[in-house]
């Protein structure tokens, strides 16, 4: 760890444990996981469960309006606490606490694929096309894992989609090395539901 984060660590106190990556990434799996371990979560319940999410969503709505300047009296109270933040929003969370950041890396092609089965069972449908979309997130992922690598607030593990489907307890114990906690990753295994990755890419790059 750098100076500056252990600066930072003393002045500002117990990090805030963000669960992060493009939406439809396994972000709500990994929330689950770090609940049935024993990571108290910051959630509000009001997003509930449905035929795209069916273990729920683990949301904080007041999480979606730090980019435009919403109340962020939230955040302190996240200290020691799972809260999940897209990683678009990632740059908006506010400099004066520390975060240790879980990145969910999935591949783009089951992202867009998951995306799209949302949108269709919502009746709605995305103006911009799949290689585009690709495009932008490529470009978008690169930034956000340059932020997390680069920015004393972040202290970042990055966490692979499909290894935690295959391998969930040794991701598991991953994740409670990285945060520093004796959690319960036999139960963090055993929340991670395989017949759940439902939208697999058709060839690894």
């Amino acid at each position: 760890m750098s100076l500056s984060r252990v600066i930072r660590r003393f002045r500002f106190g117990a990090p805030v444990i963000v669960v992060s990556g493009l939406p439809r990434s396994g972000t709500s799996m990994l929330m689950r996981m770090l609940d049935a371990g024993g990571v108290p979560l910051l959630v509000d319940g009001i997003r509930t469960a449905d035929e795209d999410n069916p273990a729920g969503y683990f949301e904080l709505e007041q999480v979606k309006e730090i980019e435009g300047g919403g109340d962020l009296s939230w955040v302190a109270s996240a200290r020691g606490k799972a809260v999940k933040v897209i990683s678009m929003l990632l740059e908006h969370l506010p400099a004066r606490f520390n975060y240790r950041v879980i990145f969910l890396d999935r591949e783009i092609s089951e992202v867009l694929a998951s995306q799209r089965k949302m949108l269709a069972r919502r009746g709605e449908s995305s103006t911009t096309n799949d290689e585009r979309m690709a495009e932008l997130y490529t470009v978008h992922l690169r930034k956000v894992r340059r932020l997390l690598a680069a920015d004393p607030r972040f202290t970042a593990l990055e966490v692979a989609y499909a290894d935690v489907i295959t391998n969930p307890r040794g991701q598991a114990g991953r994740i409670a090395a990285f945060l520093g906690r004796a959690l319960d990753v036999d139960r963090m295994a055993a929340a991670v539901d395989p017949a759940l990755y439902r939208n697999r890419a058709t060839a690894r790059s």
